[in-house]
């Protein structure tokens, strides 16, 4: 049950919009929200191993730039699958792959419960987005463990990447606040 969903490039390669079309009757709603045989050329050899979900209690918050930063070159790094359940949020995807012919360029989409849309970020893409209202939730799909020794960002405010959020920046954590530009990185 439930229609196949939709894959969509962005202008980022890699980074993928993917539409679930819901089946909608006098009962409600049903949807499919992963389907391995119609993402499996986009994951590869990976599998998910991970699931996380993020509350935003307020509007405005922001978490972000995130990502995986693997200490030799021949690691494999994640891949993510990020979802709006309830709510809205402004998400954002910057791409710091130095051979990319999109490097330090950014895609930023509206996901919400009501569109049903998320993104497939690959390695080597930050993260970040920027609650739209109050309690929304997002589900992230990881195909790798999370490894404190991997984390890595980039600041939200960074000139240097001219992200726009839509909304005034009301709360973002310390760690957050910390990231270097990417002047400051060596990015």
């Amino acid at each position: 049950m439930g229609q196949p969903l939709t894959i969509s490039e962005t202008a980022l390669p890699g980074v993928m919009l993917i539409a679930s079309q819901p089946h909608i009757d006098e009962r409600g709603a049903f949807s499919r929200w992963f389907c391995l045989s119609t993402l499996q050329s986009l994951l590869g050899e990976e599998s998910i191993r991970q699931i996380n979900h993020s509350l935003n209690l307020r509007a405005g918050t922001v978490r972000g730039m995130h990502y995986q930063k693997a200490p030799e070159p021949e690691a494999v790094t994640e891949t993510k699958l990020v979802r709006c359940i309830t709510g809205r949020v402004y998400d954002v995807v910057l791409d710091l792959r130095s051979d990319s012919p999109t490097y330090g360029q950014h895609i930023a989409v509206e996901l919400s419960a009501d569109n049903q849309q998320m993104l497939l970020i690959p390695p080597g893409c930050a993260h970040g987005f920027q609650a739209l209202e109050d309690n929304s939730q997002l589900l992230y799909l990881h195909t790798q463990d999370y490894r404190a020794d991997w984390d890595a960002g980039v600041r939200v405010d960074d000139p240097a990447f001219a992200i726009q959020w839509p909304l005034p920046i009301r709360f973002l954590s310390e760690r957050d606040k910390a990231f270097e530009s990417k002047r400051d990185s060596g990015l």
